[in-house]
């Protein structure tokens, strides 16, 4: 499991884990239990160019579809078929075995939270 503290986060519930120019990316447990069960993600393709704030994936749960967006303008590194073989890892494991996709960025955007700043905006 990746230390929660050390990620950055977005606004759409989602954590960065930034290694240099490579940024894994996942959903948090916040968003997981909000979907309920998940039992279907769909990710993009390894090489696909992806844009910050647009939509990348989709995870449905037995009670609602969520999308997965892009948190960085890059290109799609690796994704984690675990996932989409097995999608109640993104329940059991939000932080670790449930990752979604790697994207190698040229920078980093603006505007993520930290682990302080997501905790306050998930108790408002």
């Amino acid at each position: 499991m990746t230390e929660t503290s050390a990620l950055s986060y977005t606004e759409e519930h989602e954590w960065l884990n930034i290694d240099g120019s490579s940024v894994t990316v996942g959903i948090t447990d916040y968003a997981a239990e909000k979907l309920g069960d998940v039992v279907f993600v769909e990710l993009p393709d390894v090489g696909d160019e992806v844009e910050a704030g647009t939509v990348v994936g989709e995870i449905e749960s037995t009670k609602s579809v969520g999308e997965l967006f892009a948190p960085v303008t890059g290109t799609i590194t690796a994704i984690n078929d675990a996932v989409v073989d097995d999608p109640s890892l993104v329940n059991s494991s939000p932080y670790g075995d449930g990752w979604m996709l790697t994207i190698e960025v040229p920078e980093l955007p603006a505007g993520l939270l930290d682990a302080d700043a997501y905790a306050k905006l998930v108790s408002e």
